[in-house]
This record gives C-alpha cells, structure tokens and sequence, in this order.
C-alpha cells in the first residue's frame, strides 16, 4: 500500500493507529499538544531532525493547525480516531474536497452527515421498519410543543402500567451520553428542558432536544460492521456495553452481547443477536455505508430491541468484538481493516469466512474515584505494571518505565485490557487474574495514593450479560 497519514488524535488510540499503519507499510505524522508530551504516542516517535515524524499543535481540535502538518508533511490520508473530528462530517467534507484533498478514514462524509443525526438515523430506521424507541423523530425547539410531546409519552407509560414513568431529554447534536437529563413528573419537565437546551447550545451550537421514553432495566448491545467502498458489507458480531458510570461512560464491556450461561433470559438470546445484526446490515445497505462502524442497541428484559444510534468510526471497544471472531484462525485487526478499505481496497473475504468462537472481555483502566461519583484523579504515576499473557492485550500511553504526570486537559483513562477464553467463565476468570496482578502506583499534590477504578471493574465482572 502506499500513502502517509496524518493520526488527528492522542493517548492509546494513536498507538494503535501506528501500529496499524507499520502493518500495512503506511508511513505515519503524529500530532501532540504540550500536555501530552510525555505519553507513549508522543515518545515513540521523532520531535526534531530531518525525519521528524511527530508535530505539536496547540489543540486536537483545530482543523487549521491538523491541515497545515499534513500539508507541511506530505500527508495524504488522515485517521480522526475517536472523539474530536471522528464524526464531524463538516471536517470529513472539507479534508476530502479542499484543493489538497485527503482521504479521510472513515465513512464518507455523506454518511456522517446522515448517521451522525440521531434523529435522521431515527427517521430512517422508522421508514425501514427497524424499531426504536417511543419519541421524536425530529429536533425539538418549542418549549410548548416539547411539554406535549412529554405529556403523551407519560400517558402512554401509564396506559402500559409502567411503575416508574419517566422521558430522557437528550442533546439532539450531542453523543457519548452527554446532554442527557431525566424527568420522571411533567412539572419538572421545562426546568430540566431550558438546562438541556441552554447545554445544548453552548456545547453543540444547536438547541434541538430529543425527547423518547425511559427504558429500564435493559441491556446496551452494540453490533460492529465493517464495509468497504465496493459495496461490501459484514458484521463481526454483538457486544455488550451495558457497564458504565454514572456519567453513562461505560467501563466494562464483552462479548457476545449475551450468553444463556450468564442468566436465564425471557427471550431466545440467538434470535434477539440475530435480529440487532440483520437490522444493522439492512440500515447500512440502504445508507451505502462504506468504512468500520457500529450499531447501538438496547434491548429491554422481554427482549424487545430498540436502534439507539450509529456510531460512524471505529469505537474505543472494537477489539471486544475481533477477540472472538477468526479470518484464517486468527484474531483480524479491525483497524488496520478500517485503513485499508478506506483507501479503496476490497474487503477479500465475506461473512463465511468469519467463525465466531469463545467469549472477550475488555476493561477500561481510568483513575477516578468510583466512590466520588467517578471524579477523576490527576496526579503522578510512579508505576505502571499490568500483567502479559497469550490470552490478553493491553493499549496504553502510560510508559511503563518512567513516571508519567496524568494531563488534567483530558480524561485520566490509562488503559485498556483486552481478555479472551473459551466461554464467558474463563473470560471473567481470565479477567479477575489480570485486575489482581496489576499493580498502579502513584501520588497527588497533596500526597495521596492514586484512585484507579480496578477495584469497580472485578466487582462488576459477575454483572456481565445479565438484567
């Protein structure tokens, strides 16, 4: 293959995105800013000299500065990542049309466009008989038009003689649960709309809320796609994300999406991951959709699933869903997929090809106090020892042989541990030996011992796949 590609992102991520790059014979620029000169992706790499390969910026998210080291470098492809422009459609369009353009890993920038709004992806997904759940369908702007809308799904609730009534008023621009508020009486509903559309507005630029009702006790599915630009398209199975904190950042995710040895489900488990994959593949065909991606579900105790977004890049949790899948008996690397078929080759292979076998679970590593509503903990790392094994992968930018100072510009995730067997009780097994031989050390300004959530994550291992 040939081509250069500018990484437009940080921390563990990055490092993985080289480290895909090398696999395919890809040269590679990086881009840092002063807070994350210590971290891995950074030391890796060339600061100064004639083969300088490392660039600092003075943001992630300035497009001008991203757009000058690709020029500057010779770039001619450019991988967002996750988070900051991975699903910014304006940027996919304006790298891939300016004079210079470059090929933007990713779906096309159409399709962000149209994937990206969760209410278009609703309107979609309601056209094609793909269920989601009670709502609107489109931004809401009217004060007076939301309380209705609000008004109906409360008397729908008690209709259904649900005991807990309540309506989420979420961001429509927004993702990653944030901008997401419940209600549970009409009166409070227009206090809590202003503070949605106030937050809305500072964060996103837009106003419009999404107002659907509140699904309890169910689980949160993902499915992962992978398609190419020939018009090919296959899924690499369902995982479960159901895990998370407070702050709906989940922590905790496996797969598949469920197993009837975690729980005695209400509902065929088979068909139910059936179903949420032949929906998201149906969805994809009609958009066209051409790059990695991947479909969130919910699924209530009944088993009823309902689309809840699509997700256009690769996910921070993609390799939960490659550790049981095989391509000629080996784990594929849905990265190096990614950049691959974005730059125009054929997938090479089809569903058939793909045996699913065993069970994956990943745990995100971050320092915070999950006593403290998972405040985040800044300090020093003075150790960082997490265990190797055949059966696990671990993606960090915290170096392991020198103190590493957390930025307190991002969020203090440290790593993600990857674990595989052959069922789901040897994956949580696998999962608790790996937490208990990890050993993070490390101190604040004010001396105290670092706060890691490894503690969280083992005790909620026995939570997996269930209600």
């Amino acid at each position: 293959m040939q081509g250069k590609v500018l990484i437009a992102n940080r921390g563990e991520i990055a490092i993985r995105i080289m480290e895909a790059c090398q696999d395919l014979g890809l040269e590679y620029t990086i881009i840092y800013t002063d807070a994350d000169r210590e971290s891995e992706h950074v030391q890796r790499n060339r600061l100064n000299g004639t083969d300088q390969n490392a660039w600092r910026v003075a943001s992630y998210t300035d497009p001008n500065d991203l757009l000058a080291v690709a020029d500057h470098t010779g770039c001619t492809a450019i991988h967002p990542g996750y988070g900051f422009f991975s699903e910014d459609y304006r940027f996919a369009r304006r790298v891939t049309v300016r004079d210079r353009p470059l090929v933007f890993i990713g779906p096309s920038w159409e399709v962000i466009r149209d994937l990206g709004d969760k209410i278009n992806t609703k309107r979609v997904a309601n056209k094609l008989g793909i269920p989601t759940i009670p709502g609107t369908s489109a931004p809401i702007y009217n004060e007076m038009e939301a309380e209705e809308i609000a008004q109906h799904l409360f008397d729908l609730q008690k209709e259904e003689n649900e005991p807990q009534p309540a309506i989420l008023i979420k961001a429509a621009a927004g993702g990653g649960g944030m901008g997401i508020e419940e209600v549970n009486r009409i009166e409070h509903f227009r206090r809590v709309y202003r503070q949605v559309q106030n937050y809305a507005k500072r964060q996103f630029g837009d106003g419009g809320v999404l107002i659907e009702q509140r699904l309890r006790d169910f689980n949160h599915l993902e499915v992962q796609l992978v398609c190419s630009r020939h018009d090919e398209r296959i899924h690499f199975g369902s995982r479960n994300c159901t895990i998370q904190s407070t702050g709906r950042q989940k922590r905790v995710e496996a797969a598949p999406g469920f197993h009837s040895s975690c729980f005695n489900y209400d509902f065929n488990a088979e068909e139910v991951l059936d179903s949420v994959v032949e929906y998201s593949l149906k969805l994809a065909e009609h958009v066209q959709y051409d790059n990695v991606g991947t479909w969130e579900w919910i699924v209530s105790r009944s088993g009823k699933p309902y689309l809840l977004e699509v997700n256009t890049r690769i996910q921070v949790e993609n390799d939960v869903s490659a550790r049981i899948s095989y391509l000629d008996d080996k784990h594929p690397n849905l990265l190096r997929e990614q950049i691959r078929l974005a730059l125009g080759e054929p997938m090479g292979y089809q569903q058939s090809d793909v045996v699913f076998r065993g069970a994956s679970i990943e745990l995100r590593i971050v320092a915070e106090n999950t006593q403290r509503d998972f405040a985040p903990w800044i300090g020093t790392i003075t150790r960082f020892d997490l265990p190797k094994h055949e059966w696990s992968a671990t993606y960090s930018h915290v170096p392991a042989d020198r103190s590493y100072p957390i930025p307190s510009e991002y969020d203090p995730n440290l790593a993600l541990a990857l674990v595989w067997g052959d069922n789901v009780e040897q994956a949580k097994e696998r999962a608790r030996q790996f937490i208990d031989a990890s050993r993070i050390e490390g101190v604040n300004s004010s001396g105290d011992a670092i706060l890691t959530n490894l503690d969280y994550l083992r005790e909620n291992l026995d939570r997996l796949l269930t209600f």
